[in-house]
């Protein structure tokens, strides 16, 4: 018992005060985007780089799908005039999926639930993770927020095994064939009313499987998505961000 607390006397307090204190992330970070347009020379090497077509130039203006978005920030390096950068800031999710397609300005943030579905789960979320056919870097990161690092459960937010016991679905993966039947059973397994979160550029728009065959590109044409929160993979900050925004608690 006494090497256990001094254990704990050594590694202090590891649970980051979030939402809270400011946020220090890597140089390398690659954040939310920014986009001049009036530095763009419409060059289209942006275009040519991008590996999931989610830059379009409409009017001889750089246009930015973040839910396409795979944040390789080749876009930037190609970018000799500077007017694609990416910044080192967390916060990317949306509600609207409209609101993932960037122009210029700011990311509209996502705003909280209605006031009656904060009464409901404004204190109490809990969540049924579903892998529509996922790398397994979104699942990682997702996991990680269950940790002591970011502690999930201090905000009321918890996973669990089953729909029936779920209050909504986290979403992960490109919704693949495969996949299909079992969100949709899953969807209609969780007692309404009930939210749903897109998590990552494949659940987002299908990401680097989009237009595949065997795959439904993203998680909104198969259920109704109330969080888009974008990345590959978001980091957990990111997502954890994005849950708070929901429940009005940032």
């Amino acid at each position: 018992m006494l090497r256990i607390l001094q254990a704990r006397w050594r590694q202090k307090y590891r649970t980051i005060k979030f939402p809270g204190d400011k946020i220090s992330l890597p140089e390398k970070f690659c954040g939310a985007p920014l986009i001049d347009a009036q530095k763009c020379s419409a060059c289209r090497k942006c275009l040519d780089v991008c590996p999931v077509e989610a830059l379009d130039l409409a009017e001889k203006k750089p246009c930015l799908d973040l839910g396409r978005c795979i944040f390789c920030g080749a876009c930037a390096q190609a970018c000799g005039m500077g007017a694609i950068t990416f910044s080192r800031d967390h916060r990317l999710a949306v509600r609207d999926k409209n609101d993932l397609v960037l122009s210029s300005g700011g990311i509209k943030l996502a705003a909280a639930l209605k006031k009656e579905s904060l009464r409901l789960f404004g204190r109490s979320l809990r969540l049924r993770q579903v892998s529509a056919g996922g790398c397994n870097a979104c699942e990682l990161d997702t996991n990680v927020l269950s940790t002591i690092v970011f502690d999930l459960a201090r905000f009321g937010v918890q996973f669990v095994a089953s729909p029936r016991h779920a209050d909504g679905l986290l979403i992960t993966g490109p919704v693949t064939e495969n996949m299909r039947l079992a969100l949709q059973k899953t969807y209609q397994a969780v007692a309404s009313p009930k939210i749903v979160l897109a998590l990552g550029a494949c659940a987002c728009s299908g990401g680097l499987y989009r237009g595949h065959p065997q795959v439904h590109n993203g998680a909104s044409f198969q259920v109704p998505v109330d969080l888009y929160i974008p990345g590959c993979p978001p980091h957990p900050l990111t997502i954890l961000d994005g849950i708070l925004r929901l429940l009005n608690r940032v």
